[in-house]
C-alpha cells in the first residue's frame, strides 16, 4: 500500500495545485520514485489511498496498474486508510510505504521481506539511523533491542515503510485514526520490530528536501 492521500502543507507552494506524490523529484514524481520500489518485488497488487486533489493521482496512477480508493470526505490518516483498503489488499500481512521519502541503497522492501518472521512478529518496521536522515530533525522514534524489539524512544528514525499484520485494525473504533494506535498495543506485546536500514533516507516534506533529495539521487553515498 502506497500513502498518498495528504494534504503536503508543509510542501507550501508546490502543493497549492498538486497532490505531495506528483511533485517533482529529478523530474520524475515523487511516487514513482516509492513505485520503483515496489515493482523490485513484484508484488500481486499495489494499491494507494487518495485524498488531496485525487483526480491527478488517478489519471497518472491507472495506466500504471496501480488501484486507488479515494478518501471522502474526510481524511483516514495512516491506520483508518490502511484498513479502508484491505478490500482491496486481502487479510493477510501488507507492506505500506510512505510516498514522501527517497533511498539510496538497498531496496528496503527486500530487506523487510529477508528479516520478516511472523511466527513471533506483528509488525516489522524499517528504521535510518539519524546521521542517515536527512531533512529531518530529531534523535528519532524508536531504539531497536538486539533481538530486535522496538521501544519508543531515541535511536532510529521511522523511515515509512514496514510489513504489518492487520488484525488489530479491526478492533479500533474510530474511523481516522494513526497507526501509532495499533503500534501501541504491538509494543505491549513485544511483537513490534524493527531493521536498522543501511543506507541513507531523504524525507521530502519540505521545498528544501526536494533538492536535497535531488543531490542524494545524483550522488555516490
Amino acid at each position: 500500500m502506497l500513502f498518498a492521500a495528504g494534504f503536503g502543507t508543509r510542501m507550501k507552494h508546490l502543493t497549492a495545485h498538486t497532490p505531495k506524490p506528483m511533485v517533482l523529484v529529478s523530474g520524475r514524481p515523487l511516487i514513482d520514485h516509492a513505485l520503483d520500489l515496489a515493482r523490485d518485488i513484484a508484488p500481486q497488487v499495489v494499491v494507494a489511498n487518495l485524498h488531496y486533489r485525487p483526480d491527478t493521482l488517478i489519471d497518472h496512477l491507472t495506466p500504471l496498474g496501480v488501484k486507488t480508493m479515494v478518501e471522502t470526505p474526510e481524511i483516514l490518516e495512516t491506520g483508518g486508510g490502511l484498513r479502508n483498503v484491505l478490500p482491496l489488499l486481502g487479510n493477510g500481512p501488507v507492506i505500506t510505504m510512505n510516498t514522501d521519502a527517497i533511498w539510496r541503497g538497498p531496496n528496503p522492501l527486500r530487506l523487510l521481506l529477508d528479516a520478516w518472521k511472523p511466527a513471533h512478529m506483528d509488525a516489522l518496521l524499517m528504521g535510518i539511523p539519524p546521521a542517515n536522515a536527512l531533512e529531518h530533525e530529531g534523535d528519532g522514534d524508536f531504539t531497536i533491542a538486539a533481538d530486535g524489539r522496538l521501544t519508543r524512544g531515541a535511536g532510529v528514525v521511522y523511515g515509512g515503510v514496514q510489513i504489518i499484520k492487520t488484525d488489530l485494525l479491526a478492533d479500533i473504533a474510530q474511523k481516522a485514526f494513526s497507526l501509532n494506535l495499533v503500534w501501541d498495543q504491538m509494543l505491549a506485546k513485544g511483537t513490534l520490530h524493527g531493521l536498522s536500514y543501511p543506507g541513507h533516507w531523504c524525507d521530502v516534506g519540505h521545498p528544501d528536501g526536494v533538492k536535497t533529495a535531488e543531490r542524494l539521487i545524483a550522488s555516490d553515498v
